[in-house]
C-alpha cells in the first residue's frame, strides 16, 4: 500500500486550513500535542490539509484553529525544532532520540506484552491480540531502523556532505514511507485493541504499566515518522535530485 508522500511547498502566506498538517507540525513541534488530543494523525497523513483532516474527523475546524493560535502565543517555540536542523544531523538526531528510545522500550514492552498475554488472555483474548500485533510491530521496526542506519542515513550524509550522490534514494525513501504506513496500521490497531489505552478496572499492575508504555510508544513514533516523511525525506530527495 505504497503511497508517496509529496510534501507540497508551501509558504507562509497560505492561510492554515490549506496547509498541510505535517507542515504545521514540522514549523511548530508544539502543534503535535493538538493533534495528538484530537486524534489527527500528523504523520502518514501529514500530507492532507487541516482542512481535510479535520473534515474526515468530524472535527470543527475553528476551535483547531483557536488552539493553534493559542499554542502559538501561549509561549515561544523554545524547544529545539529539530525540523531546522540540515539533513545529515536531522539524520544524527533521529537515531539518538527516536532509534535509541525504540531500542531501549521495545524489549521492555514485549516482556511486558508477553506477560500479560499469558496470564490474562484465557479470560481477555484482546490482550493476546496486543501481544500479536505487538510483536510483529517488534520484528518489523528492528529490521526498519537497521536500514535506515546502515543503508539510508549513511547515504543522506554523503549527500548532505558533498552535495551528490552515487544514487537516486527515491526508492529506498519509497520504501521506508511504505514501511511507516505498516507501523501505523499497527499503532492505530493497538490502540482500538486496548480501548484507547485504558486498563480495564481490573488489570494488575503489569497490564496498566504496558498500556502506558505503548501510549508512549505510539505518541514518540508518530513525532518520529513525522520528522522522516515530513522532513527528513523531502530534503534528501530534493538534495539528490539537485545532484
Amino acid at each position: 500500500m505504497s503511497h508517496h508522500h509529496s510534501f507540497p511547498t508551501e509558504s507562509h502566506e497560505t492561510p492554515l486550513p490549506e496547509r498541510t498538517v505535517g507542515s504545521l507540525v514540522a514549523e511548530r513541534p508544539g502543534r503535535s500535542r493538538i493533534f495528538q488530543a484530537l486524534g489527527i494523525d500528523f504523520c502518514c497523513k501529514g500530507g492532507q490539509t487541516l482542512r481535510a483532516s479535520c473534515e474526515q474527523r468530524g472535527i470543527a475546524l475553528d476551535g483547531v484553529l483557536a488552539d493553534l493560535a493559542a499554542e502559538s502565543a501561549g509561549r515561544p517555540a523554545l524547544e529545539r525544532n529539530p525540523a531546522e536542523l540540515p539533513p545529515a544531523a536531522l539524520a544524527a538526531y533521529i537515531v539518538e532520540t527516536h532509534h535509541d528510545y525504540l531500542r531501549r522500550e521495545l524489549p521492555r514492552l514485549h516482556a511486558m506484552a508477553a506477560r500479560v498475554a499469558k496470564v490474562h488472555g484465557g479470560h481477555t483474548p484482546s490482550v493476546a491480540e496486543v501481544f500479536a500485533v505487538f510483536e510483529q510491530l517488534f520484528v518489523e521496526l528492528d529490521s526498519h531502523l537497521r536500514k535506515e542506519e546502515e543503508i539510508l542515513f549513511p547515504a543522506i550524509k554523503a549527500a548532505d556532505a558533498s552535495g551528490a550522490t552515487e544514487w537516486t534514494l527515491d526508492g529506498p525513501v519509497a520504501q521506508m514511507i511504505e514501511e511507516h504506513d505498516d507501523a501505523g496500521e499497527a499503532l492505530a490497531r493497538l490502540r482500538l485493541l486496548t480501548n484507547d489505552y485504558t486498563p480495564p478496572v481490573e488489570a494488575c499492575n503489569t497490564w496498566r504499566a504496558l498500556f502506558a508504555g505503548l501510549e508512549e510508544l505510539e505518541t514518540d513514533l508518530h513525532r518520529h515518522i513525522h520528522l522522516e516523511n515530513h522532513v527528513l525525506f523531502p530534503a534528501a530527495l530534493a538534495m539528490t535530485a539537485r545532484a
